[in-house]
């Protein structure tokens, strides 16, 4: 029997130190990407290593799946294995048992994940809107200057190369041709 951690945060600049920082685990996997499914590759190799009898540890139900469907069948394939979820932040373990209020701890938890995720993107959304409301650049920034743009539809009508003209103003030869 062992003791795996899985933590998660959603992009490299983000410090997983936090997350199960006062449990003792023999082995501990860790991801740097979103959440909003589960392929993911520590998470893929968790799943393959962990064996009947082991306790995986994971800091918040958020930090494993952000959708109900998810959550569900990550739970449901571990218990399968024969292996206990232990959620420390909400203070509940899954251990496969047939018991109903654990099924329905699991999908309550699971829907409130699902439901924090809708109101992120729903206030996103919301920001982007009020951002171009007020005249604001939204996205990156553009590559080339109209001055550049006109430049190279110039050179392009003249028949030159279309890689040259990439290398010459440093972008890809799929931004000529998307000036073009």
């Amino acid at each position: 029997m062992s003791d795996i951690a899985y933590v998660r945060v959603s992009s490299v600049d983000q410090n997983t130190a936090r997350q199960l920082a006062d449990v003792n685990v023999d082995k501990v996997f860790e991801d740097k990407c979103s959440g909003k499914d589960i392929k993911r590759p520590a998470l893929t190799q968790c799943l393959e290593w962990v064996r009947e009898g082991d306790v995986l540890h994971i800091h918040s139900i958020d930090r494993l799946a952000r959708n109900l469907g998810d959550l569900q069948h990550l739970v449901g394939v571990l218990n399968g294995k024969g292996v206990t979820v232990h959620f420390h932040k909400e203070r509940l373990q899954f251990s496969g048992a047939n018991d109903p209020l654990q099924t329905l701890m699991l999908q309550m938890m699971g829907a409130f994940a699902e439901f924090e995720r809708s109101m992120i993107r729903e206030r996103q959304r919301e920001g982007i809107r009020a951002a171009q409301k007020a005249g604001k650049r939204i996205g990156a920034k553009p590559k080339l200057t109209p001055e550049q743009v006109a430049e190279i539809r110039q050179r392009a009508a003249n028949r030159e190369q279309k890689t040259s003209l990439a290398e010459e103003y440093g972008v890809s030869r799929q931004t000529i041709y998307s000036v073009l």
